[in-house]
């Protein structure tokens, strides 16, 4: 589409700040973006650490202010407005599923699997999870997923838009590594919790 190709030279001639406004509007997918932050790194447009704050930075926010969607509005703000943040009644009802669930650490894991990863933080807020708790997680995930897709941008160069089909495949070996380890700490403290 027209519009996508414009937004992409929108990125490219804001730089740091195109990468990291396209992460906290997402109106593109964050891989998508982190993936053309690589080939920019790749054609020399922007310096690699510039790429991975950018990313760091503006996926952040973006989940930041959803926890405080969650925090101030609740759920009848979803119900209400979900739709213009790209988040249905379903993902959110999946979300607080997993939160309540897993507890806090859900805010790390749950950012590598599709659906739950954008909804996660409001039930974060919704939960008055400590801001601080809330920020680390984050912070944590943002990490290697910005270091991820940046890297398959950089290593695809010219071919970055091939980058959806090609992240297929790493997409589902981080699905199984998060639901793994969600699954593992939860029978590790659900067994603390009987010793105790």
């Amino acid at each position: 589409m027209e519009w996508v190709h414009e937004l992409f030279h929108l990125l490219q001639s804001f730089g740091f700040w195109g990468i990291l406004l396209g992460l906290m509007v997402e109106v593109i997918p964050s891989e998508i973006v982190l993936g053309y932050g690589g080939y920019l790194v790749y054609s020399n447009h922007l310096s690699f650490l510039n790429a991975m704050i950018a990313g760091i930075i503006g996926g952040t926010i973006a989940q930041v202010f959803l926890y405080w969607v969650g925090l101030y509005g609740g759920r009848p703000f979803i119900e209400r407005f979900g739709k213009w943040i790209f988040i249905s009644p379903h993902h959110l009802s999946k979300s607080e599923k997993w939160f309540h669930q897993y507890g806090p650490t859900v805010i790390f894991f749950a950012r590598f699997i599709p659906i739950v990863r954008h909804a996660i933080s409001i039930p974060a807020g919704i939960g008055k999870m400590p801001f601080s708790a809330f920020l680390s997680y984050t912070i944590a995930a943002m990490i290697p997923w910005t270091l991820l897709f940046l890297l398959l941008g950089m290593s695809l160069g010219e071919n970055w838009a091939s980058l959806e089909n090609m992240a297929g495949r790493y997409m589902k070996h981080l699905i199984i590594f998060a639901i793994s380890s969600l699954l593992l700490y939860f029978l590790i403290k659900k067994r603390s919790l009987r010793k105790k």
